[in-house]
């Protein structure tokens, strides 16, 4: 069993110097198979580490951890600034995907615009879902407040595709506001966990302006909703939603470290809605 005493214990060990799997099995004492399904548990859970394997599909293929240093998240000042931007940010006004956008490759990127009616139609739901299902090991949400969970697809909610996830072992992760309007829509995500038995999903309170969700490491979409009672008339006649896609690695793997180092310092959505909870009862 992975206890908080073998994470610390294998953290410890790969912040000092990279390590491989065989080095950090016979550290914490377990098999090959123990110790890698423990640091790829590790990775998707805490985001501490980080795994690379060189000579991959070869005889000689070998398995590397990194510690994963969340504190020192950008390779740009380009980054930094755009980090910081998000950092401030508490609603979807504050910040645009475009800003991350526009510096992406152009042949790992893809972006178009819809009407409301174009967005909500099962067409674009069933590109969400299909998205949401290419998911292996990892889902990270950057949300407001949830309420998308309770949009009908088919004969189902969204909520249920998220089990379905969960269920299959797909670890999720969502920073979103935790506040009394929108609060039965976060219990009803967290109510999956009792369901299957084990949490598979982890949610914490925290004010941030992206919306977006992330796919193991190799996808990212964001949502941007342009309202037109924030134009003139002649600029904009109607609310427009910008979907973006990214498929850079490397922007990826900034977006997950923006991720972390958000969820690290948000507070538990459980321990958050127990104090609104005691707030009503006053």
């Amino acid at each position: 069993m992975l206890t908080q005493q073998l994470i610390k214990q294998i953290n410890d060990f790969v912040y000092t110097k990279p390590r491989t799997i065989d080095e950090i099995s016979v550290h914490i004492d377990k098999n090959w198979r123990t110790a890698n399904s423990y640091v790829e548990r590790i990775a998707e859970q805490q985001g501490t580490l980080s795994i690379r394997t060189f000579r991959e599909g070869t005889r000689g293929a070998l398995k590397i951890v990194f510690w994963n240093n969340i504190e020192r998240i950008h390779s740009s000042s380009l980054q930094e600034r755009l980090y910081k931007q998000i950092e401030s940010g508490r609603r979807k006004n504050d910040f645009t995907p475009s800003e991350i956008y526009q510096y992406v490759n152009e042949k790992k990127k893809n972006a178009s615009v819809m009407n409301h009616e174009e967005y909500a139609s099962k067409p674009n739901l069933d590109d969400f879902v299909n998205f949401l299902r290419t998911a292996e090991k990892q889902v990270l949400f950057f949300s407001g407040n949830l309420t998308w969970s309770n949009l009908d697809y088919q004969d189902k909610k969204i909520l249920e595709i998220i089990e379905e996830l969960a269920r299959q072992g797909v670890s999720i992760k969502i920073l979103t506001r935790v506040e009394l309007p929108g609060l039965e829509s976060i219990k009803n995500i967290l109510a999956i966990n009792d369901r299957i038995g084990r949490q598979a999903i982890e949610i914490r309170h925290c004010f941030q302006p992206l919306r977006a969700t992330i796919i193991d490491s190799k996808s990212a979409r964001f949502k941007e909703i342009m309202t037109a009672v924030d134009y003139p008339k002649e600029e904009l006649g109607k609310d427009a939603y910008l979907l973006y896609e990214i498929l850079d690695e490397e922007w990826i793997q900034w977006l997950q470290k923006v991720f972390w180092n958000l969820f690290r310092t948000s507070i538990d959505a459980s321990k958050r809605i127990k104090e609104i909870e005691a707030i009503k009862k006053i």
